[in-house]
Parts: structure tokens; C-alpha cells; sequence
């Protein structure tokens, strides 16, 4: 691989969500700021929507960061999951010792037993739910009911929702209507403007340990931008692969050719039947 190639201790454009890499763009600033304020103010459900790549996960594992020491939290990365199931989840991170076969009842009365607890103590809890466009109408029913819980000052479960567009479609099933219109804060998380994209090439690779000037061109991060669409996921891809062809050229930047052979090599991947991929014979 390229690592000492370039003098880098990790790969800077891998597509698994990492907060060491977090790059705070205008839109993330912004929707954190958002979560952070709503539960602040005490809100039982909050939203953030966003395309597939643009960081939903890498923020969600962010406002987990930043509530740490703050509040009690439970994180469900996979909610395609039945109301009793959900329930148990939730029992899991709550640390409850359950039987295996413990019904709804039991599971929703010792999940509030709990709820209750921490509110008494005065720890807030704050449910984080990814892939939220996956819930079926049911189980969101079971959230709302569960976010009936309340003392007389607040609720006893916040829950913040990730999900694609498709969540608010979701949303608009006759039986979500009244969780909806609950949902009291919302952002959006937009693929990155071309103000950030420069800087988001140039923050993965000091992270990763890069020292010297910049490894891609204006015109390839003009390039990498435009045919990522600005979807950090997508530009990560691209990134990588464009800096696998200058190091098998034994070059030290990436310029605007040898982004878009990265480019078209990519469409080769997309293709039946295409040409071997350039990590099939790096």
C-alpha cells in the first residue's frame, strides 16, 4: 500500500465511520449544534436526515462523544427491529439483567423502572437510533409511547433519530403522525460545498500524518469534488484510489490525470464484466 510511500501511519480515506477523522463542515457544525441544543432544552425526539455517505454515522458517533459524562446513552445501529425487540435492545445498553424470555410487559416495565431511576439521579437518557428510515411504523409507536414517560420536569427518554430522506416518508404513515409531530428539532446533512471539500482532503491526510504541501492538485480536488458530488463516502473512494495510481507511479501528488483515471477505473467497478480494479492489482 502507499502508507510509507507517503509518510502516513493510517490509510486517511477509509469508508468505516472513524471520530478520529471527524471533519466539522458548516453543515455538521450545524446539525450538532442543533442535537446538542434540542437535548439541552430537554426535547423526547429529534431528527438528522441525509444521502447515503454524507456522515449520518460519523455524526451520530460524534454527539455519542460529546455526551459522554453527560448524560447515560444507548446507541442501536440496526433498528429494523419489533417493538419487543427494540425493547430489549434498549434493556441491553440500559445494563438490565432480563430473562431470556421476558415478555413486552416486563420488558417495558422494567425498561421504565430504569428510565425512572436515572431521572431520580438526575441523568438524562438519550437514545440514538441509526438508520432510522429501517424502523417499522410499529416499533416507532412503541418509541412514542415510551416517550410518555415523563417526571414533572422532563422526559425520561430522549431519542435522536439518523436516517435517509426516506425516514420522513416513513414518517407519514398514518400511525407515525403523532410521533412526527413531536420531532421538534430536525437538520439536514448536505454533501459538502466546494468552500470544505479542500479542506476535507487536507484534515484526513494530516490526521493520518501527512506533513508535507498538498497531495492533491486544485484541479484534481475540483475533479474528485464533481464527480463525488461533494458525499464525503464517495470522495473517500475516489481519494484512495487516486492515491494508489500515484504511488504505483511513484509520484507525490495527485494532479488532474491521474484523478480521473481514479475516476473512470471507478466506473469500471460499476460495470458487469468490466476491467480488473486498480485494488485488484495494486
Amino acid at each position: 500500500m502507499y502508507l510509507e510511500h507517503f509518510g502516513l501511519h493510517e490509510l486517511p480515506f477509509g469508508i468505516t465511520p472513524d471520530t478520529g477523522f471527524t471533519f466539522v463542515s458548516s453543515a455538521h457544525q450545524e446539525a450538532l449544534a442543533t442535537l446538542l441544543l434540542g437535548l439541552e432544552g430537554g426535547e423526547g425526539f429529534l431528527k438528522v436526515t441525509g444521502e447515503v455517505g454524507t456522515g449520518k454515522t460519523l455524526l451520530a458517533r460524534t454527539l455519542l462523544d460529546a455526551l459522554r459524562g453527560h448524560a447515560v446513552t444507548a446507541y442501536v445501529p440496526n433498528p429494523h427491529l419489533s417493538a419487543r425487540e427494540l425493547l430489549r435492545v434498549l434493556a441491553t445498553e440500559l445494563a438490565l439483567a432480563l430473562p431470556r424470555r421476558a415478555g413486552t410487559r416486563e420488558l417495558y416495565e422494567q425498561v421504565e423502572a430504569a428510565l425512572l431511576a436515572h431521572a431520580h439521579a438526575g441523568r438524562r437518557v438519550v437514545l440514538v437510533i441509526d438508520e432510522a428510515q429501517a424502523l417499522p411504523p410499529a416499533t416507532l409507536e412503541s418509541l412514542r409511547l415510551l416517550s410518555n414517560l415523563e417526571t414533572g420536569k422532563c422526559k425520561l427518554l430522549q431519542v435522536v433519530f439518523f436516517g435517509q430522506p426516506e425516514f420522513d416518508a416513513v414518517l407519514c404513515h398514518p400511525g407515525c403522525r403523532s410521533l412526527a409531530s413531536r420531532i421538534a428539532f430536525a437538520a439536514e446533512l448536505r454533501p459538502l460545498p466546494g468552500t470544505d471539500f479542500e479542506r476535507y482532503l487536507a484534515h484526513r491526510l494530516r490526521v493520518a500524518g501527512w506533513r508535507g504541501p498538498p497531495l492533491f492538485s486544485a484541479a484534481a480536488a475540483w475533479l474528485l469534488r464533481r464527480a463525488s458530488g461533494g458525499v464525503p463516502r464517495r470522495a473517500n473512494i475516489l481519494a484512495h484510489k487516486s492515491l494508489m495510481l500515484a504511488y504505483g507511479e511513484g509520484a507525490w501528488q495527485v494532479g488532474l490525470r491521474r484523478a480521473w483515471l481514479a475516476l473512470r477505473d471507478d466506473r469500471r467497478t460499476l460495470r458487469p464484466g468490466a476491467a480488473p480494479a486498480l485494488g485488484a492489482t495494486a
